[in-house]
C-alpha cells in the first residue's frame, strides 16, 4: 500500500516514514500542498495523509483538487481543533480526521480501517455486517445469526435503508451532518439535525444490541456520525 504523507513538519515526516515503512507501506513525501497536488496525480498513492496547514497550497484547496478526479481516500493529520474547520475538510472529502498531537497507535488503525474498506470494495458490497447482524441491501433485509430470528423481523422505513446504505458503505469514516442530511433529504435539509437525530436513534432502537450504548452508531460531537461494524 503506497502512502502519500503531505506535511512540512520534517520531524513528523520522518516519524511517519519509519513508522510506516516497518509496517509494511511504501511512503512518498510532499512538503507543500502543490507537491501533495503533484504527486497525488502523478505517484497514485493508494491513500493520503494530509495536513492542513501547508504553505503554498491549503490542505483543504488540496482535498477539492484530488476530489476533482480521485476518489483515494484521504486522512487528515492536522493541529486545528476547531470543529467547524473540521467539517471543512470533511466537506470538502476528506475520509476522515485526526488531531494533532496523536498517538500512532490511532493513526495506524484508522489506516487499517480505510485500507479494509478500500480493498473490500465496500461501494458495491450488497451484504454487509452490523454486529451479528447481517443487512442485505440488494433485498432490504435484515437477518441475525440464526435461521430466523427476532433478527430477521427487523423493519426499516425507506428513510432509515437511504440512511442505513450510507453508513454501510462508509465504515470507519466519519460522515459529517451536513453530508447525511444532503445525501438522504436533499439540499434544502442541510441545517435540519432534529432530522438525522430522530433516524440515528431509530437505527440504533433497532440495530443496536444495547440502544443506550451505541457500539456501531457512534456520535462524533459537533460534527457528525462514524458506523463502526
Amino acid at each position: 500500500m503506497r502512502i502519500l504523507v503531505a506535511d512540512d513538519d520534517e520531524q513528523l515526516q520522518r516519524a511517519l516514514r519509519i513508522t510506516l515503512t516497518a509496517r509494511g507501506y511504501e511512503v512518498i513525501a510532499a512538503h507543500d500542498g502543490a507537491e501533495a497536488i503533484d504527486l497525488a496525480a502523478n505517484a497514485h498513492p493508494d491513500l493520503i495523509l494530509l495536513d492542513l496547514g501547508m504553505p503554498r497550497v491549503e490542505g483543504v484547496d488540496v482535498i477539492r483538487a484530488v476530489r476533482a478526479w480521485s476518489k483515494v481516500p484521504i486522512l487528515v493529520l492536522s493541529g486545528r481543533t476547531d470543529s467547524a474547520e473540521k467539517v471543512d475538510a470533511l466537506d470538502a472529502g476528506a475520509d476522515d480526521y485526526v488531531t494533532k498531537p496523536f498517538a500512532m497507535d490511532e493513526l495506524l488503525a484508522r489506516l487499517r480501517a480505510r485500507a479494509r474498506a478500500v480493498s473490500g470494495d465496500e461501494a458495491d458490497a450488497a451484504s454487509m455486517s452490523i454486529g451479528e447482524l447481517t443487512v442485505d441491501l440488494a433485498a432490504k433485509t435484515v437477518r441475525g445469526p440464526g435461521d430466523a430470528g427476532a433478527a430477521a423481523s427487523v423493519r426499516l422505513t425507506p428513510t432509515e435503508w437511504r440512511l442505513l446504505e450510507l453508513f454501510l458503505k462508509n465504515p470507519g469514516k466519519l460522515l459529517t451532518r451536513q453530508m447525511l442530511l444532503g445525501e438522504v433529504w436533499g439540499p434544502y435539509h442541510a441545517n435540519d439535525a432534529g432530522y438525522l437525530r430522530l433516524y440515528v436513534a431509530q437505527l440504533r432502537r433497532k440495530l443496536e444490541p444495547v440502544p443506550s450504548e451505541p457500539r456501531h452508531f457512534l456520535t462524533e460531537p459537533g460534527m457528525g456520525y462514524r458506523f463502526e461494524p
